[in-house]
């Protein structure tokens, strides 16, 4: 029985027939629909699900895309990710289509089935330990952006990301932005590995708790010889890149990415602005990896982004961790644009 959510005319955006590549929305819901069909590309693997009754081609061709590569984990085979080239119908070549990206690639995160669960959850709790940047997906991931930058150029490559998939999109992302290539990130619900203080109805208790967490780090930061210096200066090479964040408060994994850029505005209204900047640039985990003499790489320090956050009713964790929320219309949205200066 093949799931609804497998399904693209069931499940997707079936009435952008007509894609404005200028409008946030479509672009969102787009990048999800991509990123969904890396989901459905490794359930129709495991489920044998060949030829006809494959279900995961609607959700790119739909686009005009074309699926080029699947990109297999090394350790247990599964599709972890897809690479799809834009191949534009001579009926739609007009000025907005030139707008539209020549290559997309699009990360799934966690299936919680027998043949992938374990090898998702170790790369999640690498996430957990800053070291997704040491995992062969990572290099993979890595291998397949460079390879498609020198075809398409940085300025028409997307990644794309839910969830783990999400977090590596990030890493990559980061990493690409150090040598100054900013690529157009679309991030859904990228996990950030912080106590989901967001879910806290209370608004003064919310901030806090951010502040006196803001103290903390910022004076870690400052004891630990060399970190100071070190976080300033990779901020400052990052600040241009501002990835696309997409999050919904109701979901524990993302939504302390909210009280992240909340709270530097916090800081300054306060008095404490230089606190906050030391504050956001590290984190206690990181800091304490780094005093026990360990490698780490936290994902979620980011010196800019723009974030899309869904505060529509989600009656359960799957509802608002979901990647189908964000190939709807029907959203509840707020945006945010937050600058690192």
């Amino acid at each position: 029985m093949v799931s609804k959510r497998d399904l693209f005319h069931v499940s997707g955006p079936v009435h952008l027939a007509s894609v404005n590549w200028h409008c946030p929305h479509h672009r969102r819901m787009i990048a999800a629909s991509l990123v969904q069909g890396a989901y459905v590309l490794e359930r129709d693997r495991q489920q044998n699900r060949h030829g006809t009754e494959a279900c995961a081609s609607g959700w790119w061709e739909f686009f005009h895309f074309q699926l080029k590569e699947e990109l297999f984990d090394d350790a247990d085979l599964s599709i972890f990710g897809a690479i799809y080239e834009f191949n534009s119908p001579v009926s739609i070549r007009t000025t907005a289509a030139e707008h539209a990206p020549k290559v997309v690639i699009a990360f799934r995160g966690t299936i919680r089935k027998k043949k992938t669960l374990s090898r998702d959850l170790k790369l999640d709790l690498k996430f957990l330990y800053h070291g997704l940047h040491q995992s062969s997906r990572f290099e993979l991931a890595m291998q397949a952006v460079r390879k498609a930058i020198s075809f398409a150029g940085h300025t028409s490559v997307w990644l794309a990301g839910h969830s783990l998939g999400a977090a590596i999109a990030t890493l990559v992302g980061k990493k690409m932005a150090w040598e100054s290539v900013y690529l157009q990130n679309f991030l859904f619900n990228p996990p950030i590995f912080s106590p989901p203080i967001e879910r806290i109805k209370d608004k003064k208790v919310k901030e806090g708790i951010r502040i006196t967490r803001s103290f903390l780090t910022a004076g870690l930061a400052a004891a630990v010889r060399g970190e100071r210096k070190k976080s300033e200066q990779l901020f400052t090479i990052l600040a241009p890149w501002v990835p696309n964040l997409f999050l919904n408060p109701a979901d524990g994994i993302c939504s302390e990415y909210v009280g992240y850029f909340e709270n530097r505005k916090k800081m300054e209204e306060i008095g404490a602005g230089a606190i906050g900047k030391l504050a956001t640039q590290n984190s206690l985990g990181g800091l304490l990896l780094t005093m026990l003499g360990k490698e780490s790489e936290p994902l979620h320090l980011l010196p800019s982004a723009n974030l899309t956050v869904n505060s529509s009713p989600s009656p359960d964790f799957k509802s608002a961790h979901g990647i189908h929320q964000w190939c709807r219309t029907d959203l509840n949205l707020s945006y945010s644009e937050y600058r690192y200066e």
